[in-house]
């Protein structure tokens, strides 16, 4: 069965990839759409067997390398975490399958859309299957190759080449990161599984990296490090590229170029959501780090509260989501980084719903006004298409943390288990937290009330040409819309609540237990009154008196430009690092490439061939006595050499 649920999109992709023209659309379509749904139930099963039965497992499917001390499985490794990540993966890629049906019904490339789409989903259960970091490391190049050609699917349009690029180039910065973590691993370690690797940790809290094993500390970066807080941040590096933490975090917007079914996948079931599997994976190595866990509650925070506040003044209905996604993953890291792994992992569980809601939301947004995607240029339809507003609203209110929501069970959660932690880094998170939920509330109603509410924008569109999705795409949303009101609710206990450690048993490790009493009655009604409170608020700066806030623009233009312009990093990253770099490029192109290789390399060699035949030239005359000359000349000369030896 185990191994069914990671070859099953396998098998899908590389039909539709291959034979999809020779079967055709529909073929395919319902073959990738049948093979991730099968791979869904099955790992349902799997889930419920380890809620149910304990059930754990590490199934061999064959001996991958050996190499001397060298040795590495390809394996399926099933434990809690591991039940959780397969539901998330394969449910929710298999929702946005059958809704890809609907969505991309006038691209002319449907079967290898639907393969791309499969081989990411195949990619992400390698990755979260893997039991040692060598497979888990083949899964993360598989997410970001597949993150590429799903990114930039309509190649023929430049926008979203750069934005392939851009996404493939920035994680490469993380991958390497990530990859020096694993070689550390080895060479600290012996090995790469993860059961040897985590039982090994204890033995090197205190020891420093050495060049070789009796030489003193070898100094990173000038400074003696521990080789376990090395071995933290540089996978950690690797999570902040993969997750769009801030500095790395540049490529999540451009990635919106990509069809809206694409975004969906990527924000809400794979790519951003590896980046805190690796975390809580490693919280055996994590939890001996104090400073690892303290920067990644830190990057978590500022990354939360950076993309909330650009997402209060984005235009683009897609941008504002992913940004939204950005911040949430900000939560589930500085979670992880006060200790509470399966809160951070609760989180990514109830997001996986409400966000691809939100994503598919959108795509029948986008779909009724033929690709607009500006909200300014929208507004008034709510009557128009209302089974979309309902599905959309249902997602916000998710993600705002709205009572009674799956959001608010677990965003709340981190915040209270981060006030919990007792130390200053916890009271910082759950301030950012509260304050972050705030800002999410209020860029959230902003993209509700200007899309559905207010007057009608569209200067291309007439309202009347407005309508709603078809089926197929609002029976998938509607799906991922129960998931969103009552994933909270039903395993809040089971995965956050008294008897959370039964249920997780040894799939994370807590050195330091969290106090599970309850926290303050104000900090419990303060998060839930600030969500409820941003819905009037936003409702009266978005639709009744727009005026206050365009005044408050006006007044405010360098904050407002700071934010739309995303605090500048794009900028910032050309200055430092594009520009020079493609400086370099040209000065090596015109003085190394043309001046010196092309002058004397190929130019070069064809220069004196062409010299050597103007000169040989003249030797041909076309006259038949001078040849007839010549060879006289030619035979005496052969015939005295001959003659005098």
């Amino acid at each position: 069965m185990e191994y069914l649920i990671v070859l099953l999109p396998l098998a899908g992709s590389i039909i539709s990839g291959f034979f999809g023209k020779r079967l055709g659309v529909k073929t395919s379509q319902i073959l990738t759409s049948g093979f991730v749904s099968t791979s869904a139930i099955l790992s349902l099963f799997i889930f419920y067997e380890v809620f149910v039965n304990d059930y754990s497992s590490n199934k061999l499917i064959f001996n991958w390398i050996s190499s001397g001390n060298f040795q590495v499985n390809w394996s399926i490794f099933i434990d809690p975490l591991t039940s959780v990540m397969l539901v998330v993966v394969s449910l929710i890629s298999s929702i946005i399958h059958f809704y890809s049906i609907g969505y991309m019904s006038h691209d002319p490339h449907k079967p290898r859309f639907m393969a791309y789409l499969s081989l990411f989903t195949f990619a992400m259960l390698t990755l979260v299957t893997a039991d040692n970091f060598l497979q888990l490391f083949f899964g993360w190049e598989g997410v970001g190759l597949c993150s590429y050609l799903l990114i930039g699917f309509w190649y023929k349009k430049p926008s979203a080449n750069s934005a392939a690029m851009k996404a493939f180039i920035v994680n490469r910065v993380g991958d390497f990161g990530f990859a020096l973590g694993i070689f550390l691993i080895f060479y600290l370690f012996g090995t790469v599984n993860y059961d040897e690797v985590f039982l090994k940790v204890p033995e090197f809290i205190n020891k420093e990296i050495s060049l070789l094993n009796n030489s003193p500390p070898f100094p990173f970066l000038g400074t003696a490090v521990k080789s376990i807080d090395l071995i933290c941040l540089l996978l950690f590096i690797g999570a902040m590229g993969k997750s769009a933490q801030i500095f790395l975090h540049t490529w999540l917007p451009d990635a919106m170029e990509g069809p809206t079914p694409v975004s969906a996948l990527i924000h809400a079931a794979t790519m951003v959501t590896a980046g805190v599997f690796l975390v809580v994976r490693c919280s055996p190595i994590f939890e001996y780090s104090q400073l690892a866990l303290n920067i990644v509650a830190l990057v978590g925070m500022a990354t939360a509260f950076f993309a909330a506040t650009v997402a209060l003044v984005q235009n683009d209905i897609k941008k504002i989501v992913a940004y939204s996604t950005c911040s949430q993953l900000g939560y589930m890291f500085f979670a992880a980084g006060v200790g509470a792994y399966h809160v951070a992992i609760f989180h990514l569980f109830t997001h996986a719903f409400f966000k691809a809601l939100l994503f598919l939301g959108s795509g029948c947004v986008i779909h009724s006004f033929k690709e607009e995607q500006d909200i300014r240029s929208m507004g008034g339809i709510w009557k128009k298409i209302p089974y979309t507003y309902v599905l959309m609203v249902i997602g916000t209110l998710a993600l705002t943390g709205f009572p009674f929501l799956s959001g608010y069970y677990s965003k709340d959660a981190i915040i209270e288990f981060a006030y919990l932690r007792g130390t200053n880094i916890g009271y910082l998170a759950a301030t950012v937290g509260i304050f972050t939920a705030f800002l999410t509330g209020v860029y959230s109603w902003r993209l509700i009330f200007k899309t559905f509410h207010g007057k009608y924008n569209n200067k291309e569109n007439t309202i009347s040409s407005v309508n709603e999705s078809p089926l197929i795409m609002l029976i998938p949303a509607g799906l991922l819309a129960i998931g969103a009101i009552l994933a909270g609710i039903i395993f809040k206990e089971t995965f956050i609540g008294q008897d959370h450690l039964n249920f997780w048993n040894n799939s994370i490790l807590f050195l330091q237990s969290i106090q599970l009493k309850h926290p303050p009655m104000w900090l419990l009604i303060l998060t839930p009154l600030i969500v409820i409170l941003t819905i009037p608020l936003s409702y009266y700066l978005f639709v009744k008196n727009e005026k206050i806030l365009k005044n408050f623009i006006l007044k405010n233009k360098v904050l407002y430009n700071f934010l739309l312009n995303k605090w500048y990093f794009d900028e910032l990253y050309n200055y430092i690092f594009v520009e020079p770099i493609k400086k370099i490029g040209l000065f090596f192109w015109k003085k190394g490439d043309i001046n010196i290789i092309d002058h004397y390399g190929p130019n070069g060699l064809s220069r004196l061939i062409k010299i050597i035949s103007d000169k040989a030239v003249n030797f041909q005359s076309g006259y038949l006595y001078h040849y007839a000359f010549v060879m006289l000349i030619g035979f005496s000369i052969l015939l005295t050499y001959l003659i005098l030896n």
